[in-house]
């Protein structure tokens, strides 16, 4: 399905691309000229930072389509169907809440975005500043009060949660219900080069 919205950290992610690259750099050295355990051990640390890269940079998203809504961390992937979703809030992060597939009523927290008191109340002195020097009626500078980016992609979520929520019909009858799994390819990223550590390094240690 086409994403309507798609939410991602965009400081995580230049991160991540940058030990990505760090990593590819320092593993072509190794190929080039480590020859000994200790090359080894480094490879393996290079590839499990690359798999935290990938797990705490590059996966966590909330991605909202026509059939629902998925919410990825990083170890678990969250799929809700519009049906089944009650309402996005804002607190210190995204907080889904949703009725999951056995009927009970569930909240999780997205990786993705987080805000704090501090933040907060920078974002009520730059919205406050905003309208002051745009003039803008009283009604749209209350609206901009206490703006951040997690008040904001709430907002967005539950407009477009209101305009794909199918009208009439209970979960009851189409058994529909969200849905939460382990991401195998995140417990991958990190239990993979975690082994080739332990693998590399044990040789080490008993010589």
């Amino acid at each position: 399905m086409t994403p309507l919205l798609t939410i991602r950290s965009t400081p995580a992610r230049v991160g991540a691309w940058a030990w990505m690259a760090f990593a590819a750099l320092n593993l072509i050295d190794i190929a080039l000229r480590g020859r000994d355990t200790a090359s080894a051990v480094m490879a393996a640390l290079l590839l499990l930072g690359c798999g935290i890269a990938y797990v705490l940079g590059l996966r966590p998203a909330v991605v909202a389509d026509e059939g629902g809504f998925t919410v990825r961390n990083p170890l678990r992937d969250v799929r809700v169907p519009w049906r089944a979703a009650k309402k996005v809030e804002a607190t210190d992060a995204l907080t889904f809440r949703f009725r999951a597939a056995d009927g009970e009523e569930r909240k999780v927290k997205a990786w993705v975005l987080t805000t704090s008191p501090r933040a907060q109340a920078r974002a009520e002195r730059r919205a406050a500043r905003d309208a002051r020097d745009a003039r803008l009626p009283q009604q749209h500078a209350a609206r901009l009060k206490g703006r951040t980016p997690v008040t904001y992609a709430a907002q967005r979520l539950n407009e477009i949660a209101d305009r794909q929520r199918p009208k009439g019909g209970t979960l009851t009858e189409t058994g529909e219900g969200g849905v939460i799994n382990w991401s195998v390819s995140a417990v991958a990223a990190l239990a993979v080069p975690a082994a080739l550590v332990i693998a590399a390094a044990v040789p080490a240690v008993l010589a």
